[in-house]
């Protein structure tokens, strides 16, 4: 089971989006996989259709790590009901794309210290699942308890960074941060990759963040950049998946986050590959 933080130290920059829309590449991809919504606000449990059905939220969760079974309090995502309504799937395959649903409650540990115990209740909870090939963890846009807590549970964090002056520079100390982290805290996390979001092709300033970030970053700035995408708000609003939205940019837009998991998910020793290259 890999375990994926998606964050950023800069809000707006569509974390969440990401998020989302990898999500939406492993249903199609027919990849059992936990979305675990630890931003307070919640959006990613709203934007995955899911309805509360009298379970606990992961906030709360947390604060029973040590009792509460995760498996036993997460939800399916609505989206789930649209791919088996596709067709897209025989009766030997179950699509499973499960939500450990956001709280309010977990802004408790959203402070910035936070000791050793705490930043290990994620993990406590993660260890006890089963039947994910992947979960994805939806950080809040901040370093404080949060971020570090789904750290120490991960294999690998992504950064979601706008080719954008005050974001690639936040990326850049995130990236040091993370790197202090990691020697302290979480030795065997890999080196975290990034994920350039809502990309304007026609933008002489993002052509030139986006050079500045391959020289800054290397071989660690994730292959494709996902373009701006206008309909994406309507998207998210309806509460679907990009990979069953009408209309060609949707298609396209489906396309990047497949290949995108296609790098997210992958074998040690290609994790290993890439950073030398970006040695």
């Amino acid at each position: 089971m890999q375990v994926v933080s998606i964050s950023s130290l800069k809000g707006g920059v569509g974390k969440t989006s990401v998020t989302l829309g990898l999500a939406s590449a492993a249903l199609a991809a027919g990849i059992p996989t936990l979305v675990v919504d630890l931003d307070p606000h919640a959006d990613a449990t709203t934007g995955l259709g899911v309805t509360a059905a009298g379970k606990p939220g992961i906030g709360e969760m947390l604060k029973n790590s040590r009792r509460a079974q995760l498996g036993d309090s997460v939800v399916p995502s609505g989206w789930v009901a649209n791919v088996r309504r596709s067709g897209n799937y025989g009766p030997e395959h179950r699509p499973v794309l499960d939500v450990a649903m956001g709280s309010a409650f977990s802004g408790i540990y959203d402070r910035p210290e936070v000791g050793r115990r705490d930043l290990r209740r994620l993990a406590t909870l993660l260890s006890r699942v089963s039947g994910y090939g992947l979960v994805l963890i939806d950080c809040p846009p901040s370093l404080n308890g949060l971020t570090r807590m789904a750290w120490t549970a991960s294999n690998r964090v992504l950064l979601v960074a706008e080719p954008a002056l005050f974001s690639v520079a936040g990326t850049e100390r995130t990236m040091r941060a993370l790197e202090l982290f990691r020697r302290e805290f979480a030795p065997n996390l890999a080196p975290a990759a990034i994920i350039a979001n809502r990309v304007r092709s026609g933008s002489n300033e993002h052509t030139f963040r986006l050079a500045e970030m391959k020289q800054m970053f290397g071989g660690l700035l994730l292959s494709p950049t996902i373009a701006e995408q206008a309909n994406w708000q309507q998207i998210q609003g309806a509460a679907h998946s990009v990979h069953h939205w009408p209309g060609e940019s949707a298609k396209q837009a489906a396309r990047t986050f497949d290949s995108l998991l296609t790098n997210v998910v992958e074998t040690r020793s290609a994790r290993s590959r890439v950073i030398r290259r970006a040695g």
